[in-house]
């Protein structure tokens, strides 16, 4: 495999030389693109306590003023009072104006919790919301081993007992079917808002999130514009160090917040943490052979190809999630 980078490749590849000028960079296209190219009057951003929503925020605000951004929280009956919480403590820290739009009623009207626990229970017969929480994640190993991706299904009781099983295809597409419900809902009622006061709307997914398809089609993946989709995690994080976000933001462990029990990203799609797949997903994009990747990071070169497999097997697999409608002439 050719290499086609420049600096020699280490953990600090991906620092910002000089992150003010990123900043700026940045800042300045998000106000271009909203008064010149949208010709908006200002951004609505839907913000939810994580680090892709609040450095996207900040990011705003230092382009067009706090007057002009209003910050959406949008919970349901599922989401973390956490998250309430620190959306706050954010709005407070850039002086925006918030509004709080409960989607919990939306939800139910689509059947999103009805469908979800049907399945549930179809894996789990004694399952009901009120005595179990639940949550769906994927098979930790596989990414080391090129293998697909297997799903499993945890439902913990109110006495905290765990109990997990495979996930069939059937019940996890109709878990992931009704789950997705959430993030189409809150699209809309970001776009209202957008709408009635002829604002932009801003996305909030990071690069990993974009490449690897950790979105919904027309939910958290519809915007028009996502400032920080060419970033990696951790470079998200140094915007955030500059801006000044909370620090409980900072240092918050991304979740993915749709299900009723506790889940992280990784737990859920990632699979490994973000500081190690920022620098792989470097070394495949730039085309580094796999013993250098596994050099700095202390794992063996089959390890990293393995990675790298699976890596591009996600993006060629999300591929029809980034694409435009199919249009005919």
């Amino acid at each position: 495999m050719d290499s086609k980078h420049i600096k020699p490749f280490s953990k600090d590849i991906l620092q910002f030389e000089n992150i003010e000028d990123i900043a700026n960079q940045i800042s300045g296209k998000i106000k271009d693109d909203i008064y010149s190219v949208l010709k908006r009057k200002g951004a609505i951003i839907g913000i939810s306590g994580g680090i892709d929503s609040s450095v996207t925020l900040g990011l705003t605000v230092k382009a067009i003023g706090p007057e002009n951004v209003i910050g959406i929280l949008l919970p349901e009956k599922d989401s973390s009072p956490d998250s309430k919480k620190k959306a706050l403590e954010l709005a407070q820290k850039f002086k925006v104006q918030t509004i709080e739009e409960d989607i919990t009623g939306a939800l139910e009207g689509f059947g999103c919790y009805k469908r979800r626990d049907e399945a549930v229970a179809a894996v789990f017969p004694e399952y009901n919301p009120t005595d179990y929480k639940m949550k769906i994640g994927i098979n930790q190993s596989g990414l080391n081993q090129f293998l697909p991706p297997v799903f499993s299904i945890t439902i913990i009781s109110n006495e905290g007992i765990e109990k997990s099983k495979k996930l069939p295809i059937k019940e996890y597409l109709q878990i992931v079917a009704a789950s997705n419900f959430k993030q189409r809902s809150r699209m809309s009622m970001l776009y209202y808002h957008a709408e009635r006061l002829h604002y932009a709307m801003i996305g909030t997914p990071n690069k990993h999130e974009v490449q690897q398809g950790f979105f919904v089609k027309n939910g958290d993946g519809g915007a028009d514009i996502m400032p920080i989709a060419h970033l990696y995690k951790s470079q998200v994080y140094q915007l955030a160090e500059y801006l000044g976000i909370p620090e409980d933001i900072i240092k918050r462990t991304p979740t993915s917040d749709t299900y009723t029990a506790e889940q992280t990203q990784e737990e859920f799609f990632f699979q490994m943490p973000y500081h190690e797949m920022d620098l792989i997903w470097y070394g495949l994009e730039n085309e580094i052979d796999p013993e250098e990747v596994g050099k700095v990071l202390n794992k063996t070169s089959d390890e990293i190809m393995h990675i790298y497999n699976n890596l591009s097997r996600k993006k060629k697999t999300t591929e029809y999630l980034r694409m435009a409608p199919i249009t005919y002439k």
